[in-house]
């Protein structure tokens, strides 16, 4: 089997095939995408010095292999009615990430979580209208899933997004 063939042949638990290697092409295909989700595929192409048809195909790919995972907007959160986010550290009982990570899913306001090691077991971003909210997610939301074993809140005063911009 070629290492190509490899990389396409399905995981044995049904996941994502492994994705194939990216070349400089496709790196600064991603950087444009990443920069300017709404970026055309003509604008694309004759950034990264390719045909419409080659683009297409890169970012069909991209997107098959799971490297890209969506395309959507950066959202100012406080803008949206959303001033106050936090970060909130969880422990949580051994071997029940799966079954707190849905529990997770379904909370408003949740935009990003990691299982990590260290100190915790979880990091959880939110963000919510205002503290009232807050308090009302940790207190009632967060602290009622029995797998929760404790929570730190972690008030954000400023942020900024790393990625590039459009």
């Amino acid at each position: 089997m070629t290492p190509e063939q490899m990389a396409q042949a399905p995981e044995p638990d049904g996941a994502l095939p492994r994705p194939r290697p990216l070349d400089a092409i496709d790196q600064d295909i991603l950087k444009i995408l990443q920069a300017d989700g709404r970026a055309s595929i003509r604008s694309v192409a004759e950034r990264v010095h390719v045909s419409r048809a080659n683009a297409y195909a890169r970012i069909n790919r991209l997107v098959e292999d799971g490297v890209i995972r969506g395309f959507g907007a950066r959202v100012d959160h406080e803008r949206a009615g959303h001033g106050t986010s936090a970060y909130i550290t969880l422990n949580i009982v051994q071997n029940t990430w799966r079954t707190v990570r849905e529990q997770l899913r379904r909370l408003p306001g949740a935009s990003h979580m990691a299982l990590v090691g260290g100190d915790f077991d979880v990091l959880l971003l939110v963000h919510t209208p205002d503290n009232r909210a807050l308090r009302e997610l940790v207190l009632t939301r967060l602290q009622s899933i029995p797998e929760v074993l404790g929570t730190r809140t972690l008030l954000v005063f400023e942020e900024e997004d790393l990625e590039p911009d459009a």
